[in-house]
């Protein structure tokens, strides 16, 4: 199955609903994948697909908003559109919470369901760019000394080379030091750059 290429993943259990929809996106240029339950599309998933899912709610077994949150709590990357034809408040605001680009009803409106899949699709490129850079970023991060890690932690608290100097026992020349090295090392430019990049990471992990 397709890593790097945009693939719509199609779970739903109706063979015939699944099959059309199949087509439909095909004929689009679209790359797909079918499925007919939500168990077997975990047990297929791979971390490196690209793409969306397309996820219907009813179906034996695990429902589809099960499926949708349990791989939200895993940090599955891909966007999901949610499709019922038993449509109510409640289903779309469960979807919704779980960050579903759209929740759409049976039958499917297929201008309405091609604009979701772009917006899927672009929302798939925009988190797979922040996680690059989150991993590029940690990566970074890993590779400080001990005491670049403390020199850090207290420049992105705001203390003076004077301060970091008196918190750590050492000159404040030996601090200039450390810092020199830590935003090489972390290839950023500015004490605002690295802020920033400290406050990116510790969000992610906090996420």
């Amino acid at each position: 199955m397709p890593s790097s290429v945009n693939t719509v993943f199609i779970v739903e259990d109706d063979q015939s609903v699944r099959d059309a929809l199949g087509l439909l996106l095909g004929l689009q240029g679209l790359a797909v994948t079918l499925f007919a339950d939500a168990e077997s599309f975990l047990a297929a998933r791979r971390a490196d697909w690209y793409g969306c899912l397309l996820l219907d709610i009813r179906m034996p077994g695990m429902d589809g908003l099960s499926l949708q949150k349990r791989l939200a709590e895993s940090g599955c990357l891909l966007p999901v559109i949610v499709m019922t034809g038993h449509g109510d408040v409640e289903s779309a605001r469960q979807a919704f919470r779980s960050d579903a680009v759209d929740f759409l009803e049976k039958p499917i409106d297929h201008d309405r369901l091609l604009a979701a899949i772009a917006e899927a699709f672009a929302r798939q490129h925009q988190r797979r760019d922040d996680h690059d850079r989150h991993a590029s970023a940690a990566a970074r991060l890993a590779g400080l000394t001990p005491r670049e890690r403390e020199v850090m932690a207290l420049v992105v608290a705001g203390r003076h080379n004077r301060e970091i100097a008196q918190a750590l026992d050492i000159s404040p020349r030996t601090v200039e030091v450390h810092k020199a090295r830590l935003l090489a090392k972390l290839q950023v430019g500015s004490i605002a750059d690295l802020v920033r990049l400290s406050l990116q990471v510790s969000g992610q992990a906090a996420g």
